[in-house]
């Protein structure tokens, strides 16, 4: 969308209750409201459900990585030989380890809504819905309602899972990834639908607890966005688990019973499981809004259409988060609240979010990346060498038993300019932020150089970034 028209000047006339109005307390209605409230503006928050946080602390983000956190500490002490000769564990289920992503989604959300009680952000707690373009009705669980007026208004509802139609949701073998956080059985086996982010990361989870888990892919490859290399070593970890991966496949039906449900495939499959994760794309929380009363229309996914202040196209409504799409992610939506947030107060705003906006995927082992990989570089004709470092060599990797994986700095070979970092490993999401910072350093100072110049904990993980620039410059032609 083209950069929005400046806004009529309001007549002193005008009144409203609010300088902003914020639907949503996630990561993007946090970071506007946050912001807004600093710049000091009067600002009114609206979250339909009983605590703050939104979808990434009750049902996404938070609770899939304590869930992987924890299997994965399971993994870690079964395969350390301290412990081969004393007692093994007792196997643990789902419930077990969904009690630490409780205490944690606990901690997180009284966080939370500590910062809306300490910078004076009023909060009513309901569903939202659009009166016309400065008036919002909230309506509580009890039925009662208040509208509320705001010059500024920021749609920062986020997203849920796709759930297509045909598919009994309502079955208790049947789970999308907000409600498998409700299992109550112990599956022996699990089918998850879908290969994306959430469904590799549960495929881990269940995997890790001792499950038979088969995941259908319907690409031809997992997570085709990541580098070629990476993607292929998680394909690997999962077939030497024995998860079975089905790729280029597509759903025909569900049939479900009492004792579990059989997925029947269109190439002509069956497969047969204790239950189902669907995990097969998102749409956003739009169709309760009444958008239409302000003459504003969803895709077909929910998503609205922002310009680069996230603003739509009604002057003074923004959306951030999910809602808007791509990247959907945490760090990111709270970067695009803020930056909203500026813009409101400002006028305008010079931010924008970095180009190379790292990814993380929580699978067991993680994944993690910034900036270009192997095939959009050749596919651009750019010239570059291949650093990489493998866990295994590294002394720390070995004193914690995490030798699987490796890291690799994609450079180029006369300027030298780190162009893109890839890593596949435990730790993978915090050791990629190490590439990134400098990375993000303009002209000479982004230069895989540093890292053969600088003086690395020893031993560390970071110390992996020596081994690969040392690995990819020896590549280099004289």
């Amino acid at each position: 969308m083209t950069k929005s028209k400046e806004k009529p000047t309001e007549t002193p006339a005008q009144s409203f209750q609010y300088d902003a109005i914020i639907i949503g307390t996630g990561p993007g209605g946090e970071g506007a409201a946050m912001n807004l409230s600093k710049s000091q503006k009067k600002v009114a928050v609206i979250e339909k459900q009983t605590s703050v946080g939104g979808g990434c602390v009750h049902w996404g983000t938070i609770p899939s990585k304590a869930l992987r956190h924890s299997v994965s500490r399971l993994i870690e002490y079964k395969s350390n030989p301290l412990y081969r000769f004393t007692e093994r564990p007792r196997r643990l289920t789902f419930q077990d380890i969904l009690n630490h992503a409780s205490d944690v989604i606990g901690k997180q959300s009284s966080l939370r809504s500590s910062f809306y009680d300490r910078n004076r952000i009023h909060m009513y707690q309901g569903e939202a819905s659009f009166v016309d373009a400065n008036t919002v009705r909230v309506t509580h669980l009890d039925g009662s309602q208040d509208t509320l007026s705001a010059k500024t208004i920021v749609i920062a509802t986020g997203s849920r899972p796709y759930r297509p139609p045909g598919v009994d949701f309502d079955h208790p073998r049947v789970y999308d990834s907000d409600t498998i956080l409700k299992l109550e059985h112990n599956p022996q086996r699990v089918i998850v639908y879908g290969a994306g982010v959430i469904g590799c990361e549960y495929a881990s989870i269940f995997k890790g607890l001792g499950a038979k888990v088969d995941l259908i892919n319907t690409r031809d490859r997992l997570l085709s966005f990541m580098d070629d290399e990476i993607s292929d070593a998680l394909s690997y970890h999962f077939w030497n688990s024995g998860i079975v991966i089905r790729h280029n496949e597509e759903y025909a039906k569900v049939e479900t019973s009492d004792k579990g449900v059989i997925l029947h495939l269109q190439s002509g499959k069956k497969v047969k499981a204790d239950c189902i994760l669907w995990a097969n794309g998102r749409t956003g929380n739009t169709d309760s809004l009444n958008l239409e009363a302000v003459g504003l229309k969803a895709d077909g996914r929910g998503q609205l259409r922002v310009n680069e202040y996230y603003q739509t196209k009604v002057d003074n409504i923004y959306a951030v988060g999910d809602v808007i799409g791509y990247p959907s992610l945490a760090s990111a939506a709270f970067d695009q609240g803020r930056i909203a947030a500026n813009a409101i107060a400002n006028g305008q705003c010079d931010e924008r979010l970095i180009t190379d906006i790292p990814t993380g995927i929580y699978t067991i082992p993680e994944m993690s990346s910034v900036g270009k990989t192997e095939q959009e570089l050749t596919a651009a004709k750019i010239p570059y060498e291949v650093g990489r470092a493998q866990f295994k060599h590294l002394a720390r990797a070995q004193i914690a038993s995490t030798e699987v994986g490796s890291l690799k700095i994609l450079f180029h070979t006369k300027t030298k300019e780190i162009l893109g970092i890839h890593c596949f490993g435990e730790r993978a999401s915090e050791i990629v932020h190490i590439g990134q910072a400098i990375m993000e350093q303009k002209g000479e100072g982004n230069n895989v150089e540093y890292f053969v110049n600088t003086t690395f904990n020893y031993p560390t993980m970071a110390e992996a970034y020596r081994v690969a620039a040392l690995n990819g410059l020896n590549r280099l032609c004289d």
